[in-house]
């Protein structure tokens, strides 16, 4: 499949023949050849502490370990469907580190049999109606980008095969309600070419989760991803208006409405249903005019706690600011925002409307009463959405999105970066943070020799914040995913234990399920299995996904 290559929401948004990595992150000609890596290589293990290993290469396609399609697409749907090594390939895996690594080795021994691309909703009928009759499991596929195994076709022998479903081809933009600041659009417009669309209405969704280059606006709804703000509007939820999804028992669409009291929402049951209810066809998104206003400062905290509490209180205070992120002195040291020891919060203000100055000054008041600095002082911009941020924050916005390819090179020099995130009130914060510093550096000790970890806050909340974390450990080649394991399942322990929830951004999938379980009300489980029984009779639909199969 040829993908939409637009650079920035700004670019021309023509289709181009660049090629998605099989294994890795993004754009397979943004990983770089062993010469490049070897000095990279060098710089990660001095930075870290600990050596890299030998440079490794990725299997080649041809040589991985692919089996044979069991099954044959019926004529009525032969025409948008394929069985080429390549498509099966980039629909096996999402980019979870056990993905990546298997990836990398060449197994991709649960290959989706087909790959579908609808390009209308009757193909979508037309294919889930397929997968009912022939008892084949559909796995609903967006971007691509799940670090969960949200998007993984291995689903056991039950089924006589598996077809994944890519809904890229249906990214349209079907309808605009300047009046409202609404928009219509199909479930598989990326983020780049929705607002590509959208510029010119002079409007933007303004989401911009760190998938966005390649994430789809139904993968970003079913996941109920995380966006750009860093308070108020801070998941997809908050701009959905209305859904329309297909189900093997018929269509589901909800009203558009800008609230409504009526029972429970029907969007709500659609977002975070990571496609075992139906597939996401288009919603009604809420947009905006384009920012114009600009205000923004980096401070910079000797103590993480400090910079903590100076957070809570801007997120309490009623300013709602774009962005409010805080990175602890390692997080900002990996990403070269500071190299002095110091945490750093990144605040910003925006607006199509009003200057954001007064905001930002009140801000800077309450982190400098927590002892906070901003050495280079505030900054302010009037010049629409076009410029790019400098200063620290520019340097975090570059590391943020690049930061998944530095993964990819991390892995083939034999070291383990990988993420967790978190949701949790301020009362409990401290005791988490403390236990999961504690407890998972002793288990990357335990499994690995050493290893680092480091924090920031995605998004904070008036009652919490949603910290997120990074460890980076040494791997022994061929006991990867055990030793990633080993880390993950006492990450995930340490976050039951202390209250706070699985994933705030991440989604269940497949690597969830088993603390998601524990989280949700016992009863939500059986609501959850009623729902599907009804939707999806045969439970084709990314079975083993947020609920156990029977």
């Amino acid at each position: 499949m040829i993908d939409r290559n637009p650079a920035d929401p700004n670019d021309s948004g023509a289709l181009a023949p660049r090629a998605r990595s099989t294994w890795g992150w993004g754009w397979a000609d943004k990983f770089p050849d062993r010469e490049a890596r070897t000095p990279m290589a060098e710089m990660a293990s001095s930075m870290l502490g600990f050596p890299g290993q030998e440079v490794e290469e990725p299997v080649p396609l041809d040589q991985a370990a692919m089996p044979a399609p069991r099954i044959v697409p019926p004529d009525n749907v032969a025409a948008i469907c394929t069985t080429d090594r390549r498509e099966r390939a980039l629909h096996t895996y999402g980019k979870s580190w056990p993905d990546l690594i298997r990836g990398f080795r060449g197994d991709y021994a649960v290959a989706p049999d087909v790959v579908a691309h609808p390009r209308t909703e009757h193909d979508v009928v037309a294919v889930l109606q397929w997968c009912a009759e022939a008892g084949i499991a559909c796995i609903p596929f967006g971007g691509g980008t799940s670090v969960v195994s949200g998007t993984e076709p291995d689903v056991g022998p039950a089924w006589a095969g598996t077809v994944s479903l890519d809904m890229r081809r249906m990214d349209a933009l079907l309808e605009v309600d300047e009046h409202s600041l609404a928009a219509r659009l199909q479930a598989g417009a990326t983020g780049p070419w929705i607002n590509e669309q959208l510029a010119a209405h002079g409007l933007t969704l303004r989401c911009f989760p760190q998938s966005w280059e390649f994430a789809t606006l139904g993968g970003m709804i079913v996941t109920r991803a995380g966006g750009h703000y860093a308070t108020v509007r801070t998941h997809i939820d908050d701009l959905v208006e209305s859904l329309r999804m297909v189900t093997p028992a018929g269509a589901w669409a909800s009203r558009r409405l800008p609230g409504s009291g009526a029972g429970p929402s029907p969007d709500r049951m659609v977002l975070g249903s990571e496609g075992i209810l139906g597939v996401v066809t288009e919603a009604w998104m809420k947009v905006q005019r384009k920012p114009r206003f600009r205000s923004k400062a980096d401070v910079r905290f000797a103590a993480f706690g400090d910079a903590v509490e100076a957070t809570r209180l801007i997120a309490q205070s009623g300013l709602d600011p774009a962005n409010c992120r805080v990175l602890d002195a390692r997080e900002a040291m990996l990403n070269q925002v500071t190299t002095d020891g110091s945490t750093v919060l990144l605040l910003g203000f925006e607006s199509a409307d009003h200057a954001q100055a007064e905001r930002l000054v009140r801000a800077l008041a309450i982190a400098e009463a927590h002892g906070g600095t901003c050495p280079a002082g505030p900054q302010h911009r009037d010049d629409g959405e076009g410029g790019r941020d400098g200063g620290a924050a520019g340097s975090w916005r570059d590391a943020f999105f690049g930061g998944p390819y530095l993964r990819d090179v991390l892995l083939s020099v034999g070291i383990i970066a990988d993420t967790f995130e978190t949701a949790i009130t301020w009362d409990r914060f401290e005791a988490l943070h403390a236990a999961l510093i504690q407890r998972v550096r002793a288990t990357m000790k335990e499994v690995c020799g050493a290893g680092r970890l480091t924090c920031r806050f995605t998004h904070v909340y008036p009652d919490g914040p949603a910290p997120y974390y990074t460890f980076i450990a040494p791997a022994r080649r061929g006991d990867e995913i055990a030793q990633w394991a080993a880390i993950k399942e006492t990450a995930s322990e340490v976050l039951m234990e202390h209250g706070a929830t699985i994933t705030h951004h991440h989604a269940v999938g497949r690597l969830h399920r088993p603390w998601y379980e524990r989280q949700r009300p016992v009863p939500m489980g059986d609501v959850l299995r009623a729902m599907k029984d009804q939707l999806d009779p045969t439970g084709m639909l990314n079975p083993g996904v947020l609920i156990q199969e029977r």
